[in-house]
């Protein structure tokens, strides 16, 4: 996007977001590309709108007025009422269900059959892909800038645990299982204990989690005399396992958990 949009023009652009037509970041081979037009579009949004009163009964909310909470859902999403609220400039595909209160940021791609659960957040541009179960307290950060900075990204059929926090345009690939409490961020070690090697985010590649792993919190000894003296430990994301063709996400954190428990 080049020169200011008008305010129409913006509207237009939030639509096309809304439709699925423009996506923050998208798959292309075996990665994904950002799209920076779109969150330029986003922020210019934000610049141009104007801080107005929402009305929400029995709440009361103020927020640019070019991006409300979103008054009316594609057909065949539901939102459970109790709170909940997808904001202007998110896609959100037949088949996902909302659960309260969760929210869905401006510019969230998130695909059929996902199910949102209470006190989840999808943030400003994430990408989520098909038959996600984002648990209880999942939070999917956000990113608009800089805006090359590729988006969080849950590819399809990944399971999150309750309290999972993905941030920094972290990747984690389709079938993958987080354990409950897994937290990563894009300066984040994944120790995979199958294939005995460390995941590190690098100047070209996101931090990424293989597809079909079973990651669990785990912790490593803290470095330095001091803190071993002291039994001090430093929390880690660790692969236990990958998933088969035969085992469901649950079956597989299940299986995973006993033998490491």
């Amino acid at each position: 996007m080049s020169g200011e949009l008008s305010r129409d023009e913006v509207l237009a652009f939030l639509d096309r977001l809304e439709r699925g037509e423009l996506r923050a970041a998208e798959p292309e081979g075996d990665g994904w590309r950002v799209n920076p037009e779109v969150k330029e579009g986003i922020l210019r949004a934000f610049r141009l709108g104007i801080d107005a009163d929402v009305p929400a009964p029995p709440f009361a909310f103020r927020d640019r007025d070019t991006l409300p909470p979103r008054g009316e859902l594609p057909p065949g999403v539901r939102v459970v009422p109790g709170g909940s609220a997808i904001r202007r400039g998110a896609f959100v595909a037949k088949g996902v269900v909302v659960m309260p209160p969760a929210y869905v940021n401006v510019g969230a791609y998130v695909d059929e059959g996902t199910m949102i659960d209470s006190h989840a957040l999808v943030g400003s541009c994430a990408q989520v892909g098909k038959r996600v179960h984002l648990s209880a307290a999942a939070q999917l950060g956000g990113v608009l800038e800089p805006v090359g900075a590729l988006p969080v990204v849950i590819e399809d059929d990944v399971f999150a645990g309750g309290g999972v926090g993905i941030y920094e345009g972290v990747r984690v690939r389709s079938r993958a299982v987080l354990a409950a409490g897994v937290i990563l961020t894009a300066s984040s070690v994944i120790y995979d204990l199958v294939n005995e090697r460390e995941l590190r985010a690098t100047g070209a590649e996101t931090l990424t989690v293989p597809e079909g792993a079973v990651v669990v919190p785990g912790s490593r000894p803290a470095p330095g005399s001091w803190a071993h003296v002291r039994g001090l430990s430093i929390s880690a994301a660790v692969i236990v396992k990958y998933r088969d063709g035969r085992t469901d996400a649950r079956t597989a954190l299940e299986g995973a958990l006993h033998r490491t428990g």
